[in-house]
This record gives structure tokens, C-alpha cells and sequence, in this order.
């Protein structure tokens, strides 16, 4: 058994060369990529929205199809990242050893994970936004206030792609995901706030629910597309933040001894 070096990530700008690396192949198959990132939340929105929308009345003022909308933006861009940062970064790493291969020259593993996370990052703000673009094009954003999403949408990605980096770290294969999605991501998604308000179920599940990121992600996006500046603001950053980074930290360590020792 290896040991465990704590010592905090160096960043240093060859992480952006690891980043160029992957957006390079990715841009190979940009579209069947970026449709597939719109299409299960886009079969939900329209799904759910129209179909299940059309027996509710309005829900936290605003119609269901709007409410959803909003959530939606949140919830695919969570996926995006934990996709990316799960299925494609594992398969960097473990199959296809691409990470071994970049270590060849001077890059550090620090720079390989570095790139990862802001790739991840990078590509799951790709969905998000676009999911944005759509709805808004179908008229549910209410205002241009909704363009300050836009960071928000990358701090998400930054959140949950450095969660999935320390799944990524310990998985003996693609199958140890499916506790993560099962056990993690889908009760995020229904329990903070995506498809009903959070204040709809019990207090003691709202008070868990206040804990996980997509919660906050939620509570700072659903606002702003509705021409409503979000309360208690720098707190939700601070928490994306915060689990960002620290979850960021943990996954570096756990992959340098992995992979290291």
C-alpha cells in the first residue's frame, strides 16, 4: 500500500496544454456530443413540462414548464461534469493510460488532474449553456439578469467535476459508478429543488437536502432566470466553491497514490 502525500495541488499552466488535449479530440465529434448532452434533458423538460405541466397550476409563481426549465440548466450541467469527469477521465487514465503517457514529458500529475477538472469544468458549462440558450429561445427566461448564470454555471461544473475526480481515483472499473449515480447524483436530483420546490418535502429530507451543492447551484440559477436576484449569495458561492476546491484537493491525493506510489 502506497502512502498518502497531503500536500496542496500545484497549478502551473501546463495544466492548459492538458486542457487544449482534450478539447482537441473532443472537437472530432463536438456534435454528437453536444447532442447528446441536450437530449435526456430536453425529453424532460418537454415531458415533464408540458405533459405533467399541463395538469398543475403554477409552482413558486411561475408556470411548471419554466420551473423545470431552470432546474434543468442545474441538473445537466451536474451531469455533464460527473459523465466527464467519471467515464472519460477514467478512461484516460486506467485504459487508455494517456495520463502515464502526458507524465512523459514535463507535466506533473498535478497539471494532468488540473486539466481534467477544468475540462470537465469547462465541458459541462457547454450543456449547461445550452440548455439556457434553448429555453430561452422558447421564452422562458425572463430577463437578461439570467447572463450572470453563466459563471454560475461553471462554478457547478468546477463542484461536480471535482467529485467525480475522487470517484474517478478509487474505482477499480466503469461499473463502481453506477453507486455513485445511483446513491448520490439521483437523489440530488430530487431532492434539491430540480423538479418540485425543496420546501415540499419533509423537514428533516430539506435539511439534508440543504447540504448537497446542487441545492445551492439551484438556488442561485432558478432566480436569476426569473428576474429575481438570488438571496444569501455569497454563502451558495462559497459552498460551491468551497466543496470545488477541497474536493478538488482530496481527489489529487488520492490519485497520486494511485498512480504514484
Amino acid at each position: 500500500m502506497g502512502h498518502f502525500d497531503y500536500s496542496l495541488p500545484s497549478f502551473s499552466l501546463r495544466a492548459l496544454a492538458v486542457w487544449r488535449r482534450n478539447f482537441l479530440v473532443w472537437r472530432k465529434l463536438a456534435i454528437p456530443s453536444l447532442l447528446g448532452n441536450l437530449a435526456d434533458p430536453m425529453i424532460y423538460l418537454f415531458g415533464l413540462g408540458y405533459g405533467l405541466g399541463g395538469l398543475l397550476p403554477q409552482v413558486a409563481g411561475v408556470s411548471y414548464i419554466a420551473f423545470l426549465a431552470s432546474g434543468t440548466v442545474c441538473g445537466s450541467t451536474m451531469n455533464a461534469a460527473s459523465f466527464e469527469a467519471l467515464y472519460s477521465s477514467f478512461s484516460r487514465m486506467h485504459m487508455q493510460k494517456t495520463w502515464e503517457a502526458i507524465m512523459n514529458a514535463p507535466v506533473a500529475l498535478d497539471d494532468v488532474m488540473a486539466g481534467e477538472w477544468l475540462w470537465a469544468a469547462a465541458k459541462a458549462s457547454l450543456s449547461g449553456v445550452a440548455i439556457l440558450a434553448v429555453i430561452a429561445a422558447l421564452g422562458f427566461v425572463a430577463s437578461p439578469l439570467a447572463l450572470w448564470a453563466l459563471p454560475v454555471i461553471f462554478i457547478t461544473g468546477l463542484c461536480f467535476a471535482a467529485l467525480g475526480l475522487i470517484v474517478t481515483a478509487l474505482a477499480p472499473s466503469y461499473d463502481f459508478f453506477m453507486y455513485y449515480f445511483t446513491l448520490f447524483i439521483t437523489p440530488m436530483v430530487l431532492l434539491c429543488g430540480v423538479f418540485f420546490p425543496a420546501d415540499q418535502l419533509p423537514p428533516l429530507v430539506q435539511s439534508i437536502a440543504a447540504w448537497l451543492p446542487l441545492t445551492h447551484s439551484v438556488a442561485l440559477i432558478r432566480p436569476l432566470l426569473f428576474d429575481t436576484m438570488p438571496t444569501n449569495i455569497l454563502m451558495h458561492l462559497f459552498v460551491l466553491i468551497g466543496i470545488a476546491m477541497v474536493a478538488f484537493w482530496i481527489a489529487v491525493v488520492l490519485t497520486r497514490r494511485r498512480l504514484l506510489n
